[in-house]
């Protein structure tokens, strides 16, 4: 379907007439400053390339220049935006609505027309969720986005002189609506994707003299929780509060911080469904309504409408009418050619009128608002059969005395509610609390949650910042987005699993809240990677010694590498910061194997430069020597090298996001058929441990922790089996290798004797130190005891690693740097993006 672009109306336009404003400052960046003339041909120039069919635009909301750009672009042209968050939630709006054009990282045109029939006043659409969880969006028209502009910039006073920083992502409608009224009435917008919780924000609001911020309860913990008790920004004149309700003494708390510092808190109110905002409390009247969301907002009609269930005198349904009154939903894509279907909103939520400031009291039918969505408990309930559920702290905890299905009921809770996994949390009791009517006493579960909450959080959190280094971890932090690499991994593994017992698959990515919320799970258990370090480290060094032969371990040691890192540094969210991470997980590698192989040259001149900087393949012998010990460090050093180079290219980049596990599938079967043409079926002496023979190894890893079926696993298995058989010349050899492999894929953890857990963590965390160091310790001692040679082979390995974590600590906070999705112009962090989908 194809169709010509739609003018604007000036009258629904005018608040993008950005050249109107001429050279003030529209923007601020870490990077400069942008005024409203350059914004403006900014715009036009993408606005070009949009074309001159009216089309449907979906939109990754980065606090970005190019996002922005993007955006105001596709409004001001009359084009229909879907504004999503970025990731994993953009696919899967793509997958549901078929947009015509997809901004995220690059430009992607999917049709040079489009596929639906848009209706002309249609401008936005954005997420929401109802009670079910079902995803639908909100539709709203020019004139919705036009009028909570300007009512906003009307009840704040905004003019040329303000400047708001973007302290919550622009996908989220609250954040959305910052820059809507800021940029319709001449203000400026200080664009980061920073959290709050890190220095740079603050250092940037100064620097850009910022006199608001937006922020949304969980903004406030996280300020409390990283001990800014003061904001100490001097030119700041207010911050609003908005996206659910704030526990009253921490809204009293943050309004006498403010009066101290001079500036107001201003409490709003609003839903997606409504543009934003329909309510505000002005300052002066908080002191005597200290509860209350406020008047309505310029332009607007606040009443109640009575209810049919019993309340108390004066309570009703709060019902809201004005112009920024959305157009209606869309649950498919043929409602995107309605129109507008409603004047007024009922918001579900019950209210009352004390001197005309409106209180919220509760929400119809056990309806609350957690992450900004809507949940209704009942239904919740109804829909997932015994979970019995409350809300605490921005958290759903179910309870359930069948400890069997916990696992299984809160992936069902999460898909049902459509809330992240961090958010869901499952407790197993032995007997639910009860009224005296026989009803569950939804107060003593909220209590019970609370205990329970307050008794894990900190526990498990302090691990995370004592073995990374990071102090400034918050529970919605993961492993991988701490920055996390293998060095650090078997020792964060092992603390949490003496901890929590067996972790669950893919903890890795799991938010910090998740495992501390998670049913502990009996015996002691070690992930099988970890398990295979430290038994293929003990067979190579074993071997050497003489005491046993059991050969394969550096090859199955490859395939483990090419595993840890598709799980941690290629898991990273944008292309940017997997670049960033994998390099900085090759430097960790490199630095320590450079200065050990750099000193034992300079001492005993037993290493030539060309194998200090892992290029013996290429510029050494082609009979063995000693050069080719390191062949293990070299044929991973570079082969992760050329993934990363891939990586970095954004076409691969977005082919691999799409289909990773046929993208890795494809690269593997190269890398076998390049393993194949080298050397046929069995390689030689040397040319087993040649990069280009051995790197498909590596890249299995790669392909094995993108498998995420059975059968996927079980082809991962055959593709190991099809390359390793015949390769040595030895079955055992063979057959070692090939089972490491199936062992890693199809059993993602093993008991393992209490006792041994320690040991073995410790073994496997060594590894690499093991390998650097037994080189040189086991010959002087292998002909006087095997055994000897490799007990003190093994203590130097530790002992070296045991030595080097402080100052590996140190080097991976500095080499990581930022959090991915903390930079300036990258994704918003989690605490950015945990409020993002509705109002």
């Amino acid at each position: 379907m194809t169709s010509t672009l739609h003018p604007v109306e000036p009258a629904t336009a005018g608040f993008l007439d950005l050249a109107a404003h001429g050279t003030a400052a529209a923007v601020v960046t870490p990077d400069g400053t942008v005024s409203y003339a350059d914004l403006a041909a900014l715009v036009t120039r993408a606005g070009d390339r949009l074309g001159g069919t009216r089309r449907l635009v979906l939109v990754e909301g980065r606090n970005d220049l190019p996002t922005l750009t993007a955006y105001l672009a596709a409004i001001s042209r009359g084009h229909v935006v879907l504004l999503t968050p970025p990731g994993e939630p953009a696919r899967a709006l793509e997958a549901r609505w078929d947009p015509d054009l997809v901004v995220g990282e690059e430009w992607r045109e999917v049709r040079p027309g489009t596929a639906h029939d848009l209706h002309p006043d249609l401008a936005l659409l954005m997420s929401t969720s109802g009670s079910t969880g079902a995803p639908k969006l909100v539709r709203l028209s020019r004139g919705n986005l036009a009028a909570n502009a300007a009512s906003i910039a009307d009840y704040l006073r905004l003019g040329p002189g303000e400047r708001a920083i973007t302290s919550l992502p622009m996908h989220y409608c609250y954040g959305l609506s910052v820059v809507h009224s800021h940029l319709a009435a001449g203000a400026t917008l200080v664009l980061t994707g920073l959290s709050v919780v890190d220095d740079c924000f603050w250092d940037l609001a100064t620097r850009a003299e910022v006199t608001s911020m937006a922020a949304v309860p969980y903004t406030f913990e996280l300020l409390e929780r990283s001990g800014r008790a003061r904001l100490g920004l001097a030119d700041l004149r207010y911050v609003t509060q908005a996206g659910g309700r704030m526990a009253p003494e921490r809204l009293a708390r943050w309004r006498e911080r403010g009066r101290d510092e001079g500036w107001d808190l201003v409490v709003m109110y609003g839903q997606t469904e409504a543009t934003a905002r329909m309510a505000w409390l002005p300052p002066a009247l908080a002191a005597d309504h200290p509860d209350a969301v406020g008047v309505p907002i310029p332009g607007g009609e606040l009443r109640l409408e009575p209810v049919p269930e019993p309340t108390e005198p004066g309570v009703g349904e709060l019902v809201y009418r004005g112009d920024n009154v959305m157009m209606g939903y869309a649950t498919d894509a043929t409602d995107l050619a309605r129109g507008a279907e409603l004047t007024e909103l009922r918001t579900g939520d019950l209210a009352r009128r004390v001197d005309g400031v409106f209180e919220i009291v509760g929400r119809r039918g056990r309806q609350v608002k957690v992450f900004g969505l809507r949940i209704d408990l009942d239904h919740l309930e109804d829909r997932v059969p015994g979970a019995h559920c409350v809300v605490v702290d921005d958290t759903l905890h179910a309870f359930t005395t069948r400890a069997r299905e916990a696992d299984r009921l809160r992936e069902q809770l999460r898909r049902a509610s459509g809330l992240p996994p961090s958010a869901v949390q499952v407790c197993v009791v032995a007997d639910l609390p009860q009224t005296p009517s026989g009803k569950p006493d939804r107060m003593a579960l909220q209590r019970h949650a609370r205990a329970r909450r307050a008794a894990v959080a900190a526990s498990v959190r302090d691990e995370y910042a004592v073995v990374l280094g990071r102090p400034d971890a918050t529970e919605r932090d993961s492993f991988v987005s701490l920055g996390g690499d293998s060095l650090s991994y078997v020792e964060l593994a092992t603390r949490l699993s003496e901890r929590l017992g067996r972790l669950p698959t893919g903890w890795p990515s799991m938010p910090i809240a998740e495992l501390e919320g998670g049913r502990r799970r009996s015996g002691s258990w070690l992930e099988t990677g970890i398990v295979l370090r430290a038994a293929a480290i003990l067979a190579i060094v074993g071997s050497h010694t003489d005491l046993w032969n059991v050969m394969g371990g550096a090859h199955l040691l490859l395939v483990a590498a090419g595993f840890g890192l598709a799980r941690f540094q290629l898991s990273a969210e944008t292309r940017r910061d997997r670049v960033r991470l994998g390099a900085a997980s090759l430097l960790m590698l490199w630095l320590p194997a450079a200065a050990w192989l750099g000193a034992v040259g300079l001492v005993t001149g037993g290493y030539r430069p060309a194998t200090v900087l892992l290029l013996n393949g290429l510029l050494g012998s082609d009979t063995w020597t000693d050069q080719w010990q390191l062949w293990f460090l070299e044929a991973l050093v570079w082969t992760v090298a050329g993934l990363l180079a891939l990586t970095a290219v954004p076409a691969f980049d977005r082919v691999e996001r799409r289909a990773p596990f046929a993208t890795a599938l494809v690269v593997v079967l190269a890398a076998m058929a390049l393993r194949f043409a080298w050397v046929g079926v069995t390689a030689g002496p040397t040319e087993r441990y040649t990069i280009g023979v051995v790197a498909w190894w590596v890249l299995l890893g790669w392909l094995a922790a993108r498998a995420d079926s059975l059968g996927r696993r079980l082809l991962v298995v055959g593709l190991a089996a099809a390359g390793t058989v015949g390769f040595f010349g030895d079955p055992v050899r063979e057959a070692l290798v090939v089972g490491g492999v199936a062992a890693l894929v199809l059993l993602p953890s093993v008991p393992v004797p209490r006792l041994l857990v320690r040991p073995v963590s410790v073994l496997a965390s060594a590894s690499l130190f093991v390998y650097l160091t037994h080189w040189q310790v086991y010959p002087p001692l292998e002909e006087r005891s095997g055994l000897l040679a490799l007990v003190v082979s093994l203590a130097v390995g530790v002992a070296a690693w045991w030595l080097s974590r402080p100052v590996l600590r140190r080097l991976r906070v500095l080499v990581v740097g930022p959090r991915p999705g903390r930079k300036p112009g990258s994704a918003p962090s989690r605490a950015n993006s945990a409020v993002a989908t509705a109002g």
